[in-house]
């Protein structure tokens, strides 16, 4: 019988399957039924800056709001509890208290105050670790790409500082070099990895010439782009790995564990089948494992990482020359008229 129980971050997990952060993870009852279903871990939906922000301006605008009233009146201060980022820590802690499997806390901040702070209050929650959303838009001409990655470890170093509990950053494949970046996080002393973010990108209503946003699910060619740097990382950072973006199928999960990972997350496809696919994708993983004659996750994790796999050229831009030379044997071409 197959066990597919793993370490993320060096926290035990039934198995690899990580519910990752969105609205199913901001509800009590859908938090419970991921439990029942059997994910390994969950991590509840981000805690914004712009949250904390709002929250900041409208304490301000309650506070002056008195101002101007009588020095004998002045025990009388807005009623802010629960207000905002507050209520986040209070459901954070809910879930913690309801959960049988892992919670992982997110936090998408910019400043590096906000980063620390919140960082804190996360970790008084309870909760089993801590995933940081590593994104700048690059839209300033004059901030370089050593700027925006010399802030974000700055801001991991000031965390570290802080917390005791193992933090996590999900990073975008648009660094020039992901691998340098990785290795200088993994070096502050980060303890995992999720492979890649996945974000929302504007779009334009053409009839009524107006901004919109419409849901960005991801498709199950996806999980190539994770795979990739999941192998070529494997075994060279001592960080834990998590594949993210475009796993939808147990086959999927197979894929990206032979890469390296040591767990994997998925939405789209949960948004896609509904809750009961996890229990799914942990079945299909466990009989593709039993079916090979694996009895753990250690027996063929990074069986095909960079490191480990027969082909040298899989990562390599040399297996896209391979196509074009001998696109036949991978493109079904179309008849001609």
């Amino acid at each position: 019988m197959a066990n597919l129980e793993s370490k993320y971050m060096g926290i035990p997990v039934k198995n690899p399957f990580v519910m990752g952060a969105c609205s199913l993870t901001a509800h009590m009852d859908s938090i419970k039924k991921i439990n029942e279903i059997g994910a390994g871990a969950l991590v509840i939906q981000s805690l914004f800056e712009e949250q904390v922000q709002l929250q900041k301006y409208k304490l301000e605008e309650d506070v002056q709001m008195y101002d101007n009233w009588h020095a004998e009146m002045t025990d009388i201060f807005p009623d802010v509890e629960h207000g905002g980022p507050e209520e986040h820590l209070m459901w954070v802690r809910k879930a913690k208290e309801v959960s049988s499997i892992p919670v992982i806390a997110s936090l998408n901040a910019i400043n590096i105050d906000t980063w620390v702070d919140w960082a804190v209050k996360l970790e008084q929650t309870g909760v089993d670790g801590l995933e940081l959303n590593f994104f700048a838009i690059p839209n300033d001409f004059d901030k370089s790409a050593t700027d925006i990655e010399t802030d974000q470890i700055e801001a991991l170093k000031a965390i570290k500082k802080k917390v005791k509990i193992p933090v996590s950053v999900k990073l975008s494949a648009f660094y020039t070099s992901p691998l340098d970046i990785i290795k200088k996080m993994d070096d502050v002393g980060v303890a995992g990895f999720v492979l890649f973010n996945r974000f929302f990108h504007p779009s334009f209503d053409i009839e009524k010439e107006t901004s919109s946003f419409p849901f960005n699910l991801s498709g199950p060619a996806d999980h190539r782009l994770p795979l990739r740097f999941v192998g070529m990382l494997a075994g060279n950072i001592k960080g834990s790995l998590c594949a993210s973006n475009g796993i939808h199928t147990g086959a999927d999960a197979v894929e990206v564990l032979l890469a390296g990972a040591d767990v994997f997350q998925a939405v789209s496809t949960v948004y896609r089948n509904g809750l009961e696919v996890i229990g799914t994708i942990v079945a299909d993983v466990e009989e593709w494992m039993n079916r090979k004659g694996y009895t753990s996750l250690d027996d063929f994790r990074g069986k095909l990482s960079v490191e480990r796999n027969p082909d040298r050229f899989a990562y390599k831009r040399a297996q896209y020359v391979r196509m074009l030379l001998r696109s036949d044997e991978y493109i079904k071409r179309p008849k001609l008229i």
